[in-house]
């Protein structure tokens, strides 16, 4: 039984994968909202897979037929040889780290974690560039070439390899401290030193071991971050993967191959070792759902009568008193400054991007050729470096890298807010469908079927489906700016939205099995007012901490997409030129890294630097959501606070003994008077 729903899960990702194929040749011909002729095209294509004869790969000039598996198995080979020894280097070392992190002094230790912070914040490319820009200055220097970039004849490993696994490494040595610090807190972790055990022994024998069920289930998430890294990887070190085959043979057939290559190792993988892992396989039954007569709660039916109990009526929160809560929960988060550093910088950015483009209309100096005083000497012609005429360069064009970065800010940043809110409102809504109405088996299969969304690189999806939308053919562009604006973010939103909507499902189950949501029920709260009242409040928070995370994954798809020429709101493309966003948003400066890195590299160094801080600061804001959250429950991170309550603490300790100190004098001085009576 357990084989056939395995394959009856796989069966659907496999049509999942059929069903994103065909979609850039539909958009492309018939319009993205054209369902008929989808649908249509979608059976036409399932037919045509399952013959030999449609599996071709189509190449040269003029195109040759090959056989596709032929074709695609060794790129295929080498991609999954680059990629699984990055997971398995940067597993195996955030292990290592963790494990002797936990040995460091607590001052130490707490600098290790804001060092992770900001690693976490630094994009793959950037990592791809330094790694080649050290090269060529170890060679400039030495002669001698560190890291090879793959060429038809040699293939590449080194330098992919270590870009690759640095991201997975931070971001699991991140969780695994976090997991580590939370167990060492149990009760058989006191119980282990009590008896003399050592601290080594514990994290060894029993910690780690413990943590490893969770680390599984944490690793999907890195996999699906790193498997779009790949894509971008093997374009910047120009590795012939699974990539290149991609975009040399854009058909569905091709596409398919490809992304079922990729989607069939990981899903069996994760299948096996779930069903290996033992676990509690119990299915807690749904708090709350319809019935004909009865409520059901926790397994005890209510009976009707307990709904004439005459109630204390719930009386519905004033708009303005919710807005006064609001504000006092702003302001209470400002105090915090992390979180008063990471919001001021996105007000101040965006302030200034869009004061700046009402003044200017978007202008951008541009300088073809830069003379010297005298007119006649020529000092640099584009891409100008860094210092004159502007003061952080210019592109091949000419164009002030400085002003377009601030023009594209407001776009960058207020799109990737847009589609980080809508991804977290949407599976919200959709968590509580979830949580409420889906029975337990149907929640169970539900979800099978959206971790399979885990084993396909989201970059490569977001870029088939983009394709026929942002890059313009020989006609133009088959959409309108304000169209590719919003179907842009209807496709980045939807991507992650199943995703979002089974992880905030979880989160509401977990505060539905507390025992304050079954007093509340019992005495007569609806469904409405527990949510409102009980349940948002607890995972506010949480959502908060979620948007933060899908707003970053927001930028770093721009990132990836960048690398494709794939810009926000679409690609102006002129023969000769370089392409070029229409928006100006800070992917566009990405475009044609991979020349740019080994030349003028300054033109993508700064719209990277723009991309970290801006993830640095949301990851403060985040941090500091958190802080203020556990200050809530008695962790006081305000170091100022926490000696000002000891110092009241002092203060009422003092005053208690002076106190007692002039009640036993007072009473000392009338015994004695009493005595002398």
């Amino acid at each position: 039984m357990k084989i056939v729903k395995l394959m009856f899960y796989y069966l659907l990702g496999v049509l999942g994968i059929l069903g994103v194929s065909i979609a850039p040749q539909v958009f492309a011909t018939t319009g993205i909202f054209d369902v008929v002729s989808y649908g249509k095209a979608f059976g036409q294509f399932v037919v045509e897979f399952f013959s030999p004869d449609a599996w071709v790969y189509v190449y040269g000039n003029p195109p040759h037929e090959f056989p596709i598996i032929d074709v695609v198995w060794d790129p295929f080979v080498y991609s999954m040889q680059i990629l699984l020894s990055a997971l398995i280097v940067g597993f195996l070392l955030a292990f290592l780290f963790a494990f002797l992190a936990n040995f460091l002094p607590k001052v130490m230790f707490n600098q290790v974690k804001r060092l992770v912070n900001i690693l976490e914040s630094i994009p793959d490319l950037f990592i791809a560039m330094s790694l080649q820009l050290l090269t060529l200055a170890i060679f400039d220097a030495t002669g001698i070439i560190i890291f090879h970039v793959a060429t038809y004849d040699e293939k590449a490993y080194l330098a992919p390899i270590i870009t690759l696994a640095i991201l997975p490494m931070v971001s699991l040595f991140k969780i695994l401290l976090l997991m580590i610090e939370e167990e060492l807190l149990k009760d058989y972790v006191v119980l282990a030193k009590s008896k003399g055990m050592k601290k080594f022994y514990i994290l060894s024998r029993h910690v780690l071991k413990n943590i490893l069920p969770n680390t599984f289930y944490h690793s999907k998430v890195i996999v699906w971050g790193a498997l779009s890294s790949q894509f971008v990887i093997e374009r910047v070190f120009n590795v012939r993967g699974l990539s290149d085959i991609l975009i040399g043979d854009f058909r569905p057939i091709t596409i398919a191959v490809a992304l079922i290559l990729v989607f069939t190792p990981f899903f069996l993988f994760y299948q096996f070792v779930d069903f290996m892992i033992k676990e509690d396989r119990m299915i807690s039954q749904p708090l709350l759902f319809k019935g004909k007569r009865d409520r059901w709660f926790t397994g005890l039916k209510i009976r009707p009568r307990f709904k004439k109990m005459s109630l204390p009526t719930i009386n519905k929160p004033h708009p303005l008193r919710a807005l006064l809560s609001g504000i006092k929960g702003f302001v209470v988060h400002m105090k915090n400054w992390k979180f008063a550093v990471g919001f001021l910088f996105f007000i101040v950015v965006i302030s200034y991007s869009s004061f700046y483009s009402m003044l200017t209309n978007n202008h951008i100096d541009q300088v073809r050729l830069h003379y010297a005083e005298d007119g006649i000497t020529l000092l640099s012609t584009p891409a100008h470096p860094p210092g004159e005429p502007f003061l952080l360069g210019s592109d091949q064009l000419g164009f002030s890298l400085w002003d377009q970065i601030v023009v594209g800010a407001k776009f960058t940043l207020i799109f990737a807010i847009i589609i980080a809110l809508l991804r977290v409102v949407i599976g919200f809504v959709f968590g509580i469908v979830y949580a409420y109405y889906c029975k337990p088996r149907f929640q169970k299969g539900l979800e099978k079927v959206i971790d399979s969304i885990h084993f396909l690189p989201l970059s490569v999806i977001a870029y088939l489906l983009l394709t026929p939308i942002v890059m313009p053919t020989a006609m133009g562009f088959t959409y309108t700016f304000n169209e590719r604006i919003l179907l842009e973010i209807i496709i980045l939103t939807f991507l992650v939205v199943p995703l979002t909507s089974i992880l905030i499902g979880k989160e509401i189950k977990q505060v539905m099995q507390q025992e304050f949501i079954a007093s509340a029920h019992i005495l007569g709260g609806s469904k409405l007012h527990i949510l409102r009242k009980h349940i948002f409040p607890h995972i506010g928070p949480r959502l908060t901490i979620f948007f933060g995370q899908q707003f970053i994954q927001v930028l770093l798809i721009f990132i990836h997409l960048g690398v494709f020429d794939f810009f926000f709101g679409g690609t102006f493309i002129k023969p000769g030129d370089p392409p070029r966003s229409i928006t100006h948003e800070w992917s566009g400066l990405i475009g044609n890294t991979k020349n740019e890195l080994r030349g003028d590299f300054w033109i993508v160094l700064w719209v990277l630097l723009a991309f970290m801080i801006s993830i640095f600061a949301m990851q403060l804001i985040i941090q500091g959501v958190k802080e203020v959250q556990q200050e809530k429950v008695g962790v006081l991170y305000n170091k100022r606070r926490l000696r000002r309550n000891k110092n009241d603490e002092w203060k009422q300790e003092e005053s208690v003994t002076r106190e007692q100190v002039t009640f036993t004098r007072v009473y000392t001085d009338r015994e004695t008077f009493e005595e002398k009576l």
